[in-house]
């Protein structure tokens, strides 16, 4: 009976086409990345006023300090929070769609290969405590994956490392890198 592991996530997020709509996603929202940097710079500006000035300001100016700061940091967390779920949702549907082409790459090389069992050990919830590196095909899965989707790899960012990045975008469970099993659980 031959066994493998995946870690169907990291195979996701390694593969070519993962790391190209990754980056593209990132270069979408880099402006609204911006505008809260802008705007959270803004109020912690305005705190620091306030807290250098708060003894010189007479009780309107202090209220009208106090408001304003009130108004922009609600700003900004609408901002950031609709900033989260449009960035988590799109991240979710890329995730989706190369997921679907990926479970029908590993089943062909499951199958080409003689595999008995594959176990997805991704999740943090993951019944596997240990698994030899021999038996882990997440490699070979984003491989296969590679050259069926003809996907080229995309280029790396100005000053980017030349490795595979070992963390998911924001948003996705766990941060192992690609090719690692579930570390042991006490």
């Amino acid at each position: 009976t031959k066994i493998g592991v995946v870690d169907i996530q990291a195979a996701i997020f390694s593969c070519n086409e993962g790391q190209r709509d990754f980056q593209a996603l990132q270069k979408q929202f880099e402006p609204k990345k911006n505008e809260i940097d802008t705007l959270g710079k803004e109020v912690e500006d305005l705190k620091k006023t306030y807290t250098a000035q708060k003894d010189k300001l007479n009780a309107e100016a202090s209220d009208n300090l106090i408001k304003q700061i009130d108004s922009k940091q609600k700003s900004l967390n609408r901002i950031l929070e609709d900033a989260q779920g449009d960035a988590q949702q799109k991240q979710q549907e890329i995730v989706n769609r190369i997921g679907q082409k990926m479970l029908g790459v590993l089943d062909k090389y499951a199958k080409d290969n003689a595999f008995s069992v594959v176990l997805d050990v991704s999740g943090q919830q993951n019944p596997v405590l240990w698994a030899a590196e021999t038996v882990n095909i997440t490699p070979a899965i984003v491989q296969a994956y590679n050259t069926e989707s003809g996907v080229p790899a995309p280029p790396k960012p100005a000053g980017a490392a030349t490795t595979t990045p070992t963390t998911r975008p924001t948003g996705t469970t766990g941060t192992r890198p690609a090719g690692s099993v579930a570390p042991a659980k006490p």
